[in-house]
């Protein structure tokens, strides 16, 4: 694989791993949709270094499809994943309303609420200015790093952004679902700084994804709008669990997602 292109921290963002795993397991699978994602972070990633794949199948059954991912950097694992296939049923189906958010052409993007930080804040912006992502978000709440609520501040209990890939990339019903992954991962983080006590200011404490799983209810296309509403589920000591939905721009649920979140106060660093 060639070396990673988005880094976070400096280290590896972890929505490119689930999507390069995603993509690895559902290459060897014929005749069979991804239903659900789970993944292990081993340890962090460096920018920059290969990657290697590897796949092991698991089951091959009539309608179910089982593929182990792990994904190695020198040699040593960097993600453990479990991807599973299901032949889809057709019938009936039922799911939660997305939430109430204006349209994404109403609310400013990361790049937005980078520029309008205080010179005080300004230096955590510089990076989504000069290096934006290559996944399009419109919120219309900052994020923590951005001048958001943080943990002793007033905030809602949970909160959405829209989010897609301003581009078109054909009709790969995999890729789509994959790119889904990549940005499935982003600001899941930051709901639970925004409630522990050792991130009461920017940079004053780092974190760690400790695992992710994504349930794909539906295929979508990620070249258009999606909403993800996310919510802290619970924070105990310095774990976290964060809890996403993830709606296309009818309202439909396409993608349900769980993160276990690691804090690192920076006492502690």
């Amino acid at each position: 694989m060639p070396p990673d292109t988005v880094s976070t921290a400096g280290r590896v963002y972890g929505g490119q791993l689930l999507a390069q795993a995603l993509i690895a397991a559902g290459r060897s699978v014929t005749g069979k949709a991804p239903h659900s994602l789970h993944a292990s972070f081993v340890r962090a990633g460096t920018p920059g270094r290969p990657l290697e794949l590897a796949t092991d199948r698991v089951r091959d059954g009539r309608s179910m499809a089982t593929r182990q991912v792990t994904v190695t950097e020198d040699g040593k694992p960097l993600l453990v994943a479990i991807a599973a296939f299901h032949g889809a049923d057709p019938g009936p189906g039922a799911a939660v309303s997305a939430p109430a958010v204006p349209p994404p052409d109403e609310l400013p993007g990361l790049q937005q609420w980078a520029a309008e930080l205080p010179a005080d804040l300004r230096e955590y912006g510089r990076h989504w200015i000069e290096r934006p992502p290559p996944i399009e978000f419109r919120m219309a709440e900052a994020p923590s790093f951005l001048g958001g609520p943080r943990a002793g501040m007033a905030a809602s209990a949970s909160r959405s952004h829209w989010m897609r890939l301003p581009r078109s990339v054909g009709d790969d019903p995999l890729l789509h679902l994959a790119l889904l992954a990549y940005a499935s991962d982003f600001l899941l983080m930051d709901m639970i700084f925004r409630g522990h006590p050792g991130a009461a200011g920017p940079g004053r404490c780092n974190g760690l994804s400790l695992d992710h799983a994504i349930w794909f209810h539906r295929p979508t296309r990620f070249d258009q709008w999606h909403l993800h509403t996310q919510e802290a589920v619970t924070i105990v000591g310095n774990r976290g669990l964060v809890r996403g939905a993830i709606h296309d721009a009818d309202g439909q649920l396409v993608a349900t997602v769980m993160q276990e979140v690691l804090v690192i106060p920076e006492a502690t660093r």
